[in-house]
């Protein structure tokens, strides 16, 4: 399951998990951001029980965007215990964000 993130549910659903989390910091102008889409939806059922896998648009979320201080993107935020152990940034092989999520599950 895919979450969408948002300065409501953040500290709830990403600073306070139990489980580690990989946030991707998107906007659905961006080309790059939309060819990550379907291996990040890929990476969320994978990982399913295990991880949580969301999404934060940094357009309707400035200021999520601006407290993890977002420039480009996509951004990949690796999130355990409340603090980022770990970021990619850019498009890059799925096999990248795996290897990071399977280094904190």
């Amino acid at each position: 399951m895919e979450y969408k993130f948002t300065k409501d549910n953040f500290e709830a659903e990403v600073v306070k998990s139990d489980k580690p989390v990989l946030v991707d910091f998107y906007a659905d102008w961006c080309g790059p951001c939309r060819s990550m889409m379907p291996a990040v939806e890929a990476l969320a059922e994978k990982y399913e029980g295990r991880a949580k896998v969301g999404k934060v648009n940094v357009d309707e979320q400035e200021e999520l965007a601006a407290q993890f201080g977002i420039r480009s993107i996509p951004f990949f935020a690796f999130v355990k215990d409340g603090k980022v152990v770990d970021s990619v940034l850019g498009a890059v092989p799925s096999s990248e964000l795996e290897k990071k999520l399977d280094a904190l599950v």
